[in-house]
């Protein structure tokens, strides 16, 4: 029986650089890449639901959308290629709920923390990357695409998202990098942090 494969996750606000990163990581350790929201064929509908600024939502019907997608990406795609001894690194996990729907929209952080188990069950990430950036960066890298739930936000949303990333990284133990730093000297420090899993 192949032993379980590791589970990398990384976090951090929109144009952090985190996609490019796990990419490039899943890439170079012959790794599964997955995404959320939206990385499975149901997923696909609830991203549009989900991302869709035209339709009126409130935070807790964002945040049980969310829920829905990761309870079924877990299920489908993260536990069995993991349970097959194959790394899976994805792009935004567990703690962006947390961040977003609770610190960015005001969901009950201990609700959410409780139905974010039940989504998951046992699958944890072996390592959660965050990469932080200011805001000031984020002004200028984002598209400020009107059509996004998210990325039409306002900064006061981004900055509590942002806030309440780091207050999880400090509490949860996660490895936080600068992402403000040229690409390739990110990625150096990626992969000297991730070196230990048994890949």
């Amino acid at each position: 029986m192949s032993e379980r494969g590791p589970f990398l996750v990384f976090e951090g606000i929109d144009v952090s650089g985190k996609s490019t990163q796990a990419r490039r990581i899943a890439a170079l350790r012959d790794a599964l890449f997955t995404f959320e929201p939206g990385d499975t064929p149901l997923g696909v509908d609830l991203r549009h639901w989900v991302l869709d600024a035209a339709t009126p939502m409130n935070p807790a019907t964002e945040a049980l959308l969310m829920l829905a997608d990761r309870a079924h990406h877990v299920h489908s795609v993260i536990e069995p290629t993991l349970a097959g001894g194959r790394a899976v690194v994805s792009d935004r996990y567990y703690a962006s709920t947390l961040a977003y729907q609770g610190y960015g929209r005001g969901v009950d952080l201990h609700l959410l923390q409780s139905a974010s188990e039940l989504a998951i069950g046992t699958c944890h990430a072996d390592v959660t990357i965050l990469l932080d950036i200011p805001l000031e960066t984020v002004n200028e890298r984002r598209a400020h695409d009107q059509k996004d739930r998210f990325e039409s936000a306002d900064l006061a949303f981004h900055e509590r998202v942002r806030e309440g990333y780091l207050e999880l990284a400090s509490a949860l133990g996660w490895v936080v990098i600068d992402g403000t730093r040229p690409e390739e000297e990110v990625a150096r420090e990626i992969e000297e942090r991730v070196a230990h899993l048994p890949w």
